[in-house]
């Protein structure tokens, strides 16, 4: 008789373990009757072209294939992708001519014909759908430098373009990339106090000139940021003009380091 409650106390766990069993089976059955009937109501489409796929989130073969994706060999501080492999650790000419103010640059591939895409149908499109999907390529393309748990900040507009514009993309990529990498976000960290014209057209020191002492770190937020490593977040690098001027305010602010990862990059020439 003294074996009974044992006895007892081991059914009742198989029937926990089974009822749990059951209910994660359950749970995994109905998320995916959900997502076959929201693909059965509204198809998935390919992110950059709208033609359809097999599920949410994708590109489709063709827009896959011609997606320039960077992988090593690259240059190890700003990621300039190198058409031969120059051993760990090499250097672009770039990156020694002319040394960034931040420690290392990334991006996910090449600012071509589906890159752009992407892009401008993130920025001018109102595309808020694909900041999630374009923040988890980023999220891969900048693991190492995810490694130090930095603070993750977006390259902020200035009030006034925010008010026309109603959307800073580059601050979506940022709270998105924060939230798969479990990352802290810090929004309101960077300010932009000057409106500066859109760097579009413009030659690179243009670029320079026109975003020079555009940025700076609000006071109260000082504090907050001080000794920390940042991630700053962009959705394109160009000539890094930008990155440069808002990494300067980060450091003169107080931070220890900033790495830069935007989704798409210019590389002249090609490679």
């Amino acid at each position: 008789m003294k074996y009974l409650p044992a006895l007892s106390a081991g059914v009742s766990a198989i029937d926990n373990h089974r009822n749990s069993g059951f209910m994660l089976h359950a749970r995994i059955t109905a998320k995916a009757a959900i997502t076959a009937m929201g693909n059965f109501i509204l198809p998935p489409t390919c992110l950059a072209c709208e033609k359809q796929v097999v599920e949410q989130g994708v590109l489709c073969s063709e827009c896959w294939s011609e997606m320039r994706f960077i992988d090593k060999p690259y240059c190890a501080v700003l990621g300039t992708p190198f058409a031969f492999d120059l051993g760990e650790g090499a250097l672009g000419a770039d990156a020694i001519a002319n040394p960034p103010v931040f420690d290392r640059a990334r991006a996910v591939a090449l600012y071509d014909d589906v890159a752009r895409k992407l892009v401008q149908g993130l920025k001018f499109s109102d595309r808020t759908d694909l900041a999630p999907w374009m923040a988890r390529w980023m999220v891969r393309a900048g693991s190492e430098l995810l490694e130090d748990r930095p603070m993750v900040i977006g390259v902020p507009l200035h009030r006034r373009r925010m008010f026309f514009r109603r959307f800073n993309q580059s601050a979506e990529l940022a709270r998105q990339i924060a939230a798969a990498a479990d990352l802290e976000y810090a929004p309101q960290a960077l300010q932009r106090i000057r409106a500066t014209k859109q760097q579009v057209g413009l030659g690179a020191r243009e670029r320079h000139r026109n975003v020079r002492g555009a940025f700076r770190v609000d006071i109260e937020q000082k504090a907050k940021i001080c000794g920390k490593h940042l991630l700053l977040v962009d959705d394109v690098l160009t000539t890094g003009a930008t990155l440069t001027a808002a990494s300067r305010a980060l450091l003169r602010g107080g931070a220890a380091s900033v790495d830069c990862l935007t989704f798409a990059r210019v590389v002249p020439g090609g490679i």
